[in-house]
């Protein structure tokens, strides 16, 4: 035996060479270098000498990760748009250190939400209901941040006058899309220091309004938003099934049952409900409904006070944030507004709430195009970066006009907002104000969906595996054409908007929009771009005017197109006015030249091909139930 098999040890690897020269067995050392005399006819890859692995032989590549880097100082249209309109040095030091905060330590902190998803514990070890909802360390460290660099109480402090709101939501923009949605709750605090304040801050919430926009971490207040019932959706006239019952220090106990409470686990809640009567009756409609303030607290046995937690919310997306099904069963409340007086008083939470939805949609735009513009300098396909190929970059640039044109639509309504709160908004800009909110929230919504979704593919297979957490990016955006009203909802609220002002919407809105391109009249090489803003405002003034002469049923099928041909013109006259200052780059003008090639009124050309007519709405439902066509 010993004569057919020869073993030779050598350099501490051991190789076992059998008389059959067919069969070789290696066995490498991790820590000595091996030292082995090799056959003529043997390949190298055969030994393993080459191979940088023992047992795999694959190569030793691997992808570098898109790197975010600070966001305030690779958005050069943000600080354009600040040097332009608020040269204040302690606002662009405060922004600039805040980005390096975020790309540094904030964004940790939202992965961690994202993979620590919060969970209910409805009974402790003993069988006692406590209904907590344990959420991650870093959901708390966003709470301790958003106090301390003021992201609600800046809005309230207004130390920038007319400029504050704009320099909130800079901050916010920056902190969005890293913040493992904290900025929902931040929304709802700011929605409810908003109607607070426009009811007047008295007991019983003088307290709950200085917790709300205060900068001290141990005191501050978040606020929920608890107005989707079993019926949901938008419709709360008819869909808050809610009842307050009067007890006799004034106060209310609230029974009903919320569908879906966001935040849950904030510190308060702004609710409607219908106040019964001694026979117990209530009044239908949104006439019987009233705004009430609730606390959210425990008594001595750690029971939630008149709530019970049933559920907490499976979403496609959101999941860092704890939404749940509650039953109220005598949850102690104030009421706040008039009896019957619900609705109208949280319409200055709503003003708020999509203006935050807005901001968090462009800013969602803009982180993926930051990574995917980093990632274009990493990654080599085909024999070249990805910066390198013209169609990626194509691509690219397309993302980058549209999350330009979503930052200024949104910037200009903060801006409007911030006029109006220091009381030197003008007629045009309250009417401007009033249109613009509900076209900005479904505008932006939707073009962060096809953004993101865009930005996910130029990552290619990498934008579609969950722990890299770009998929969470896509995830989440889907929810901003969804919360606060749907396309079509707001839509219908434009057509609102325009019928209780008598029309006053629509010419405030062409008034500003044609002096902004006036603006730029002058300057040659935005001609292209303001001739088709021009043309794209009297094609919709015409049609405006014909739909006036048809009956009431005809704008309301145009009403979708109508708030997209708003949008799409009001932000080419925007990125004219902003590519026409002195300090704008050439980059500036090209965004404006793309965006304007397109077709910036959709309703006055679906108008010429017959979107409208009388007989579409019965085409479109034979279409969609494939029923034969009625005659």
């Amino acid at each position: 035996m010993s004569a057919l098999l020869n073993c030779h040890i050598a350099g501490g690897c051991r190789r076992l060479v059998c008389a059959t020269p067919q069969t070789v067995i290696h066995i490498r050392s991790a820590s000595v270098a091996e030292s082995i005399t090799k056959s003529d006819k043997e390949p190298l890859w055969e030994t393993g000498d080459y191979l940088p692995f023992s047992r795999a032989r694959i190569g030793s590549f691997f992808q570098e990760r898109p790197v975010l880097k600070n966001p305030f100082l690779e958005d050069a249209l943000l600080r354009g748009y600040l040097r332009r309109h608020l040269v204040q040095e302690p606002v662009l030091s405060d922004l600039c250190a805040f980005g390096e905060r975020v790309a540094t330590e904030v964004d940790g902190w939202g992965r961690d939400c994202e993979v620590t998803p919060p969970r209910l514990m409805q009974f402790d070890s003993w069988g006692r209901r406590v209904d907590h909802i344990v959420t991650s360390p870093a959901w708390k460290c966003m709470k301790d941040l958003s106090a301390q660099e003021g992201l609600v109480a800046i809005g309230y402090e207004r130390r920038f006058g007319e400029w504050s709101r704009v320099y909130q939501m800079s901050k916010l923009y920056i902190f969005s899309p890293s913040s493992g949605l904290y900025t929902c709750p931040l929304a709802m605090t700011d929605g409810a220091a908003k109607v607070i304040q426009s009811l007047g801050v008295s007991w019983p919430v003088d307290d709950a309004y200085s917790c709300l926009t205060t900068r001290e971490p141990e005191r501050f207040w978040t606020s929920g938003q608890w107005m989707t019932e079993r019926q949901g959706g938008s419709d709360v006239a008819s869909g808050t099934e809610t009842v307050a019952v009067p007890q006799t220090d004034g106060s209310y106990k609230l029974h009903g049952f919320k569908w879906f409470t966001s935040a849950t686990d904030a510190d308060m809640t702004l609710t409607l409900a219908r106040v019964q009567d001694e026979a117990g009756a209530t009044i239908p409609g949104s006439r019987g409904l009233s705004l009430f303030y609730a606390e959210v607290s425990r008594d001595e046995d750690g029971r939630l006070k008149g709530i019970e937690v049933q559920r907490l919310k499976d979403k496609l997306g959101t999941r860092q944030m704890p939404t749940a099904e509650l039953l109220l069963d005598g949850l102690p409340a104030h009421m706040l507004s008039e009896e019957g007086r619900g609705v109208a008083s949280i319409a200055n939470m709503l003003t708020i709430t999509r203006i935050h939805n807005s901001v968090s949609a462009a800013a969602a735009m803009r982180r993926v195009v930051q990574l995917a513009r980093d990632y274009a300098t990493r990654r080599t396909a085909f024999g070249k970066l990805l910066k390198d190929h013209p169609l990626h970059m194509q691509t690219l640039a397309r993302m980058e006009v549209e999350t330009r044109g979503a930052f200024l639509l949104v910037m200009d309504v903060c801006r409007l907002l911030g006029r109006e709160e220091t009381g030197i908004a003008t007629q045009l800009d309250t009417h401007l104000l009033r249109l613009l909110t509900p076209v900005v929230k479904l505008y932006t919504g939707k073009q962060a969906v096809a953004v993101v979704s865009e930005g996910l593919e130029s990552f290619g297979g990498q934008g579609y595996i969950e722990d890299t957490g770009l998929p969470g990016l896509l995830r989440d955006a889907q929810v901003l054409s969804i919360w606060e009203g749907t396309t079509n909802v707001l839509s219908l609220d434009v057509l609102r908007c325009v019928a209780r002002s008598s029309g006053m919407v629509l010419h405030a809105y062409f008034t500003h929009t044609k002096s902004l391109i006036a603006g730029a009249s002058s300057v040659s090489s935005l001609a292209p771009a303001v001739r088709a803003v021009d043309c794209a405002l009297s094609e919709l003034e015409q049609l405006v005017q014909e739909a006036a002469t048809k009956a009431p049923t005809y704008l309301e099928l145009a009403a979708r197109d109508l708030a997209y041909s708003l949008a799409r013109i009001y932000i080419g006259a925007l990125l004219i006015d902003h590519a026409s200052w002195k300090g704008a780059s050439l980059s500036d003008t090209y965004a404006a030249l793309r965006w304007c090639e397109q077709d910036l009124c959709p309703v006055a050309t679906k108008q010429a091909k017959g979107w409208y007519n009388p007989t579409t709405p019965q085409l479109d439902g034979a279409l969609v139930y494939d029923q034969p066509i009625q005659d």
